[in-house]
């Protein structure tokens, strides 16, 4: 397993040659700070680099969060719009957000290995 981060403040876990999972990462936590509130934008399915994930509500910020690259997405992790308390925890089992394929492997050797790089 290798974990990469964007600057938009994900986090993007290698499982397997073809399956990837992303969540909030310590930057995208600070940055919104404790999250009251998630609304998830999208569904299994095609994702552009672009498109929304989620909008959260945080006691600092108020975002919407997009994909930093296409992906297919296989999963989404709907349990944190009944509990959005779960993107504030460190572990990466309870703050993800998708399961995804299809990241090309240029894009995510391009990524960053510090959470808090620009």
């Amino acid at each position: 397993m290798s974990i990469k981060y964007h600057a938009n403040g994900l986090w993007i876990e290698k499982l397997s040659p073809s399956d990837y999972r992303i969540g909030l990462s310590e930057k995208g936590q600070d940055d919104l700070g404790e999250v009251m509130f998630v609304e998830i934008s999208t569904e299994p399915g095609n994702l552009k680099a672009g498109e929304a994930i989620i909008n959260a509500e945080g006691a600092k910020a108020v975002t919407e969060l997009t994909i930093p690259f296409d992906v297919t997405v296989k999963e989404v992790h709907v349990e944190v719009e009944d509990e959005p308390d779960l993107l504030n925890s460190s572990d990466k089992e309870d703050n993800w957000l998708l399961l995804v394929t299809d990241i090309d492997d240029s894009v995510f050797n391009s990524l960053n290995t510090d959470p808090f790089a620009e």
